[in-house]
């Protein structure tokens, strides 16, 4: 291959180690690079290219984590021979910078309780700069932002997010396809009144979110219940049980609640399969910030290039779940008929939430908050597997996920998950079962557990001594 495809212009705004990523990715779908063929060394790469080897390995650190290479030790890296087609290349631009998740039971005043799911660390959350801005929020409040606020969202938020997931998730869109929403449920709400109507079918993850499936059964949806491997969702096990679904909701980066990646011919076939269809790809990226191997996973919309990926993103998980604030961004065909729908609902409320998560994303206290919290999360998560290894290492086998903030682990014994998950919450221990969040008949039986809150060893072995006494006695 012609190095002159690999070039990164150093003009752009894009990092530079995201662009090489981009160049390869699209060489691979225009056909210049095939299955098998093997690529430079990181070391040669940089050299060639003048640019450092820490830049070049991180491109072909997503490049691997993604599926499109495949490394083979002293025989050196190749693209994947799994890969087969991947379709014409994106012709997106790079876009310019501007001028869920898990059940949650009641935390006791204010505090998390033990293994709650779906709350990050509000220990260590920044509450001097976010008082601040708060203060600035008001200070600075025009007469403009005193009336009917957009029900799209504030502009200013929108811009910010449309630049974050250009940089981070490798989705090039403008703010005018960013929708901000109440929630997660705000968003599937949006999607439910735009583009499907009740009684429509679509696939599920078996298993998978719990609240999502809830609100789109009251919605009217029918789910088909498509099962989760290592690979993540089985797109083959869903054209076999409902190949006319009307869309797909997944999680593909950070499958929940299982923790599963979505492979990279797996989401080919998706997306083939939604283009086919004229379905609709409702991707749910609710905590792919915390990787802890390798950098974040590119997500499944960065591929669609048939305009058929909504993809949506909250911010309970990076900041803290109070705000009720998540955004949903669909093509740019589609941009009229949604800004049709949300005129006619109340929207994401105040501007004043909205403006502070704005500023804060403009500082750059957004990116440094996230990265803070990998490395806590990376510690946390270790507290709590220690622990539960030490301590019930024989009656639980824990997973060893790639991200997230919570783990699951599968009973080695033949206890009821949902039986213990009841006795355990009657103790104050607010895990779950994992057959909750099965459609078909429990084939699994394992224990979810959120470790955000852990804040040290000790704490971790306390609440997980508490858990031993629930096994022991259910």
């Amino acid at each position: 291959m012609d190095l002159k495809h690999l070039r990164p212009n150093r003009a752009q705004d894009a990092p530079i180690y995201l662009q090489l990523y981009r160049r390869y990715r699209e060489a691979i779908a225009a056909g210049r690079l095939h299955p098998g063929d093997r690529v430079p060394s990181v070391r040669s790469l940089a050299s060639d290219l003048s640019l450092s080897r820490g830049t070049v390995e991180t491109a072909y650190q997503m490049l691997v984590s993604e599926g499109y290479f495949v490394t083979r030790g002293a025989a050196g890296t190749v693209v994947s021979p799994r890969l087969g087609r991947l379709g014409e290349p994106s012709q997106a631009p790079t876009p310019e910078p501007p001028a869920q998740s898990s059940p949650r039971p009641q935390a006791v005043a204010g505090k998390a309780l033990p293994f709650q799911l779906g709350m990050p660390a509000l220990d260590a959350f920044p509450r001097k700069t976010w008082a601040r801005l708060a203060g600035r929020s008001v200070r600075t409040l025009d007469t403009a932002a005193m009336d009917y606020p957009d029900p799209a969202g504030y502009e200013p938020l929108r811009r910010a997010i449309a630049t974050y997931l250009g940089i981070s998730r490798g989705i090039a869109c403008s703010h005018e396809q960013v929708f901000i929403t109440p929630g997660y449920h705000g968003a599937l709400d949006l999607v439910c009144r735009t583009l499907l109507k009740v009684g429509d079918l679509g696939w599920y993850e078996d298993p998978g979110y719990i609240l999502a499936r809830q609100y789109l059964e009251r919605a009217g949806m029918r789910l088909a219940a498509v099962p989760v491997d290592e690979e993540g969702l089985s797109v083959a096990a869903g054209k076999q049980r409902a190949a006319a679904a009307r869309f797909a909701v997944v999680t593909p980066t950070h499958q929940s609640p299982t923790g599963a990646a979505l492979s990279l011919p797996r989401r080919l076939e998706l997306l083939e399969w939604a283009n086919d269809r004229h379905a609709w790809v409702i991707e749910d990226d609710y905590d792919s910030e915390f990787r802890y191997h390798g950098r974040p996973l590119p997500a499944l919309k960065s591929l669609d290039r048939g305009g058929r990926v909504l993809y949506t993103g909250t911010f309970s998980k990076v900041l803290f779940p109070g705000l009720r604030l998540a955004y949903l961004v669909v093509d740019e065909s589609l941009v009229d008929k949604f800004e049709e729908t949300v005129h006619l609902l109340r929207g994401p409320g105040s501007i004043l939430p909205q403006a502070m998560v704005a500023h804060f994303m403009e500082q750059g206290h957004f990116s440094r908050h996230l990265r803070k919290m990998r490395s806590l999360y990376a510690v946390r998560r270790g507290y709590l597997v220690d622990a539960l290894t030490r301590t019930l290492g024989e009656s639980l086998d824990v997973q060893r996920q790639a991200g997230g903030i919570h783990i699951l682990a599968h009973l080695t014994t033949r206890q009821n998950d949902k039986a213990l998950a009841e006795s355990a919450k009657a103790e104050g221990l607010a895990l779950d079962a994992l057959s909750n969040w099965q459609i078909n008949k429990a084939s699994q039986r394992g224990l979810l557990m959120g470790f955000a809150n852990f804040a040290t060893a000790d704490d971790a072995m306390a609440s997980v001594h508490r858990l031993r006494t629930v096994l022991a006695n259910p």
